[in-house]
C-alpha cells in the first residue's frame, strides 16, 4: 500500500463536499486537505482522527494513516489491524461483542489443558491488549462489569501461563486479576484467582502462605458452589501433607470431594476454569505421596491416569513423577529414576515446562547422598542438566 491510499480514500469519502467544507469540519486548512488528497503531505494521527470523524469513516482513515510506505507488507497489515481495533473499540459494545469476549475467555481456559504455555502466551498478550483498548472507552455499568470480569479471568490465565513457564512476573498478574474481580464484584472469580495463586506459593515453597490463600479462596466463596473451593481445598491438603499433617490433609481432601460434588456439571470440565474428578484424584494422590501413604497414593494415581485424556500432558507427567517418588520412598531408586527420565524424554518438547522440570529435580534432591551414585539417578540428573532442546531420545 502506498501513501496515496490515504489521499485516495479521503477524496472518495469527501464525495461531493468541497475541500473547504471538509476543512471546516476537521478544523484544519483547506490547503492541508488538498495536500493530503494529492499525497503531498502525510496526516498526523490527530488530524487523521479529526478527518475520520468529520467524514464518518468509521476508523478507515485512522487505520490508513498508521501505514508508512517504508513498512513491509506484514508490518502494514499489523498497523492496519491496530488502527481498526482502535476504531472498533471506540464503538458501542453489543451483546454479540460481549458474548464473543466471554467465548474467547472460555476457549483459552480449555486450551490450557492441552496447548503448550509458550504457544499460548503471545496470543494471550494480543487479546488482553485488545480488551484493554475496549475498556479505555465509556460503557454502561452492566457492560463494563462483564468486560472487567473477562479481564480478571484473562489476567488469571496470564498468571497461570507465566507460572508454568517459571516466570516470577506471574505474581503481578494475580494482583491485576484480583483487582479486576473485585471491581466486577464477582466472588466466584475472586475465589478462583486466590485458589490459583495458592499454587504459585506452593511451588515457591511458601507452604504456610499457600494454606492461607487456599483458605481465603474457600472463605470468599461463602458457600457458593463454584470452582474456587474445589481448586483450593486439595491444594490445602497437599500443603498440609508436605508438613506431615495427616489429619488436616484428610479433612481438606474431604472438603475437596464435597466441593466437587456441589459443582454444576458445566464446571466439571477440562479447563483452567473448571475442576474434575481426574484432577481431584491427581491431587489426592500427590497428597498421599507426600505423606508416604504409598497404597492410597497408588490407588489415586491409577484412577487419575484412567480419567485423564492422553492430550493432557502436564498433569499426566506430574502423576508419573509422583509414581516415581513412591518408588523412591520404597527404596527402588533405579526404578524411580528410570520412570522420571522416561517421563521427561517422552513428553513432546513443547510441553516440558519449567514446572515439570522442577518436579523432576525435586525427586533427585530427596535421594540420600550415599545413593546419588546409582547409575539411573546419574542419567536423570544428566538429562535434567541438558539444554531444553537436547532432552529428546
Amino acid at each position: 500500500m502506498t501513501e496515496e491510499a490515504f489521499g485516495e480514500a479521503l477524496r472518495r469519502l469527501r464525495g461531493s463536499r468541497s475541500i473547504r467544507d471538509v476543512a471546516q469540519l476537521a478544523n484544519c486548512s483547506k490547503t492541508m486537505v488538498g495536500d493530503l488528497e494529492n499525497g503531498k503531505r502525510r496526516p498526523t494521527p490527530p488530524l487523521a482522527a479529526a478527518l475520520d470523524k468529520a467524514l464518518g469513516a468509521r476508523g478507515e482513515l485512522v487505520a490508513l494513516a498508521a501505514v508508512r510506505p517504508e513498512m513491509r507488507a506484514l508490518e502494514q497489515a499489523a498497523a492496519l489491524q491496530r488502527g481498526l481495533s482502535d476504531a472498533l473499540a471506540a464503538g458501542a459494545m453489543t451483546d454479540a461483542g460481549l458474548d464473543d469476549w466471554e467465548y474467547t475467555v472460555a476457549r483459552y481456559g480449555r486450551a490450557t489443558r492441552y496447548r503448550p504455555e509458550a504457544d499460548l502466551l503471545p496470543e494471550l498478550i494480543s487479546d488482553i491488549a485488545d480488551l484493554q483498548r475496549v475498556l479505555t472507552h465509556r460503557h454502561p455499568s452492566s457492560i463494563r462489569r462483564r468486560l472487567t470480569l473477562a479481564l480478571a479471568q484473562m489476567s488469571g490465565l496470564m498468571a497461570l501461563t507465566l507460572l508454568k513457564l517459571g516466570d516470577a512476573s506471574s505474581r503481578d498478574w494475580w494482583r491485576t486479576g484480583r483487582a479486576a474481580a473485585a471491581a466486577a464484584e464477582d466472588r466466584a472469580t475472586l475465589s478462583w484467582i486466590y485458589a490459583q495463586e495458592a499454587y504459585q506459593l506452593y511451588y515457591s515453597h511458601d507452604v504456610e502462605g499457600a494454606v492461607e490463600l487456599a483458605y481465603r479462596a474457600q472463605q470468599l466463596a461463602g458457600g457458593l458452589p463454584c470452582v474456587g473451593p474445589a481448586l483450593a481445598a486439595p491444594l490445602e491438603a497437599r500443603a498440609h501433607a508436605l508438613q506431615g499433617r495427616k489429619n488436616e490433609t484428610a479433612a481438606a481432601l474431604t472438603n475437596a470431594a464435597t466441593a466437587l460434588e456441589r459443582l454444576d456439571p458445566s464446571d466439571r470440565i477440562g479447563s483452567a476454569f473448571g475442576y474434575s474428578e481426574s484432577q481431584l484424584r491427581f491431587h489426592s494422590g500427590n497428597a498421599w505421596t507426600h505423606l508416604k501413604e504409598i497404597g492410597r497414593a497408588r490407588d489415586e494415581q491409577a484412577r487419575a491416569l484412567e480419567l485423564y485424556p492422553a492430550g493432557d500432558h502436564t498433569d499426566r507427567a506430574l502423576i508419573h513423577l509422583d509414581q516415581a517418588s513412591c518408588l523412591a520412598f520404597e527404596g527402588d531408586l533405579a526404578g524411580a529414576a528410570t520412570l522420571a527420565t522416561d517421563t521427561i524424554v517422552s513428553l513432546p518438547s513443547a510441553h516440558r515446562s519449567a514446572l515439570i522440570i522442577y518436579r523432576a529435580q525435586e525427586l533427585t534432591t530427596t535421594v540420600p547422598k550415599a545413593r546419588q551414585s546409582v547409575q539411573e539417578m546419574r542419567v536423570l540428573r544428566e538429562v535434567l542438566a541438558l539444554p531444553a532442546g537436547e532432552r529428546d531420545g
